[in-house]
């Protein structure tokens, strides 16, 4: 059984303030033990986040890293940087910084590595854009960035990444893929990998992250191949998030 993960990406939004919420707002909020939950604050909140979440059972992740261990990197944040902070998990790949940023899938895969080498656990986003959806894309595009990471690993760092899939058209659109069509590509997704290795199929985590909110989280959740979400905007509502987190036990 593939135990649900709600990971909250906060981008470049928040406030100590609403940390502090955020933090006392799962404290009392009783999730089910059943259900691992992360938030993803911008890095100026990681320090205070691993302080505030401490014991918690809640995990800390962070947006990206640097791939380098350390040097003349002005605005990056290395592997053993964020680890000093409390991180368990860091999202590589995210559609903003391949879009934005021009990470091509080679760096996704140093940035995966550097990752597994310190201990973290990569949250591998995947995607297609409308553009390739339309051109019946899909399966080339997402599994084409699943299989240039997990060709280059060996079976035990595959078993520790964790894979988001985020139709980028669905991303802050106000679109959102229907229960159905995100389940169609979670199964391709796990059907590849379960080619590559049975054990790696089976268990898996594979999370949606195209706009899940709390209205449509139960139904996505509800999907035999989705195990979680990787929440934007709904992540930086308390109530929202808790709501969502609540409909993945």
């Amino acid at each position: 059984m593939r135990k649900p993960l709600i990971a909250g990406n906060w981008k470049m939004n928040g406030s100590l303030a609403l940390l502090e919420t955020m933090s006392q707002t799962l404290s009392s909020a009783r999730i089910s033990s059943s259900v691992d939950v992360t938030i993803i604050p911008p890095f100026t909140l990681l320090m205070s986040a691993g302080k505030m979440l401490e014991g918690s059972g809640v995990g800390l992740g962070a947006q990206t890293l640097h791939p380098e261990a350390s040097g003349a990197y002005t605005g990056e944040v290395s592997a053993s940087l964020l680890s000093e902070c409390g991180v368990s998990h860091v999202l590589v790949g995210h559609s903003e910084r391949r879009t934005l940023f021009n990470e091509d899938d080679q760096a996704v895969l140093v940035r995966v590595k550097v990752a597994l080498d310190a201990g973290l656990i990569p949250i591998l986003c995947v995607g297609e854009t409308l553009e390739e959806r339309e051109a019946d894309q899909v399966e080339k595009v997402v599994l084409g960035q699943v299989r240039t990471v997990m060709d280059a690993l060996s079976q035990e760092q595959c078993s520790r990444l964790v894979i988001a899939y985020e139709p980028v058209w669905a991303i802050g659109t106000g679109r959102t893929a229907t229960p159905e069509q995100a389940q169609e590509v979670h199964a391709m997704i796990r059907s590849w990998l379960s080619g590559k290795d049975p054990a790696l199929g089976e268990g898996m985590r594979l999370l949606y992250g195209g706009s899940m909110k709390a209205d449509n989280a139960a139904d996505l959740l509800s999907q035999p191949d989705i195990d979680g979400g990787l929440i934007g905007g709904a992540s930086l509502k308390p109530d929202d998030f808790i709501a969502i987190c609540h409909a993945a036990g």
